[in-house]
């Protein structure tokens, strides 16, 4: 049984980092346009937003509405799981969603590719979305997006991308 994220989230905010809308850019193209997404870290709702005013059927939780994905099951069908988990969660992010057995497609630093836990389930299926630039995340301290900490992916399972490695564009 999975803890809930309330247990285990970074206290300190550096969880709190809001995915600019561009930052799906490379991902979009490869997304069903009949897929019912879960955007399950939403956050501000930046993803979620976009996913929607580009027509796709999205809906969105998170822990601050009460609704833990690691033990959160919605009462709505959908076909794909899209965010940008918290970093300090991640491994826990990774295996849930593995465990539902939906595709996903999830925001994270490159570094994610290391550790045997991760790479445990990487064995699963993984193929990627290599983003050109770093992203300008929103964070507390940052309101205005400016400087960038790290590379980031799309680490995606489930969507039958044409390649392993895809290189997109922001």
């Amino acid at each position: 049984m999975n803890k809930p994220l309330s247990t285990i989230m970074n206290k300190n905010g550096s969880d709190d980092f809001q995915t600019p809308p561009q930052a799906l850019n490379p991902l979009i193209p490869y997304l069903d346009p009949y897929f019912a997404i879960w955007e399950c870290a939403k956050g501000k709702g930046y993803i979620q937003d976009r996913l929607m005013d580009l027509g796709f059927d999205t809906f969105g939780t998170d822990i601050k509405d009460g609704k833990d994905f690691l033990t959160y099951t919605p009462d709505r069908e959908y076909d794909c799981i899209i965010t940008n988990p918290p970093f300090s969660l991640k491994n826990e992010f990774i295996e849930r969603c593995y465990e539902l057995g939906k595709p996903f497609a999830l925001l994270l630093p490159l570094a994610a590719l290391e550790t045997q836990r991760r790479q445990k389930q990487w064995k699963k299926g993984l193929q990627l979305i290599l983003i050109n630039k770093r992203i300008n995340f929103e964070t507390p301290n940052n309101k205005d997006k400016s400087g960038s900490w790290f590379a980031t992916a799309w680490f995606t399972h489930g969507l039958d991308l044409p390649k392993d490695i895809i290189f997109g564009n922001i």
